[in-house]
């Protein structure tokens, strides 16, 4: 009975071990699905922070061509123009 007895408590932390190992599948089914869904939101927020920086370009360009012609007309009218 001896040598059976140092055996047991090692193959008890062996069983313990791979029983907590044993994921449930739902729960590794969601997990999957929520990283799947984490993913789509981070490209979708991509693609606005996407659109959004082409917007502010375009209005960057339209305030840059008012400024341009602002400039123009002050000068055509003879206001000094400050500079910026």
């Amino acid at each position: 009975m001896t040598p059976m007895r140092p055996m047991r408590r090692p193959l008890l932390l062996v069983a313990c071990v791979l029983v907590a190992g044993c994921a449930n599948p739902r729960v590794q089914e969601n997990m999957a699905q929520a990283m799947i869904d984490f993913g789509n939101e981070l490209a979708g927020m991509r693609q606005d922070i996407s659109a959004l920086q082409g917007t502010v370009d375009s209005l960057r360009q339209l305030m840059a061509k008012q400024d341009t012609v602002i400039d123009h007309l002050a000068t055509l009218a003879g206001v000094p123009v400050p500079k910026r």
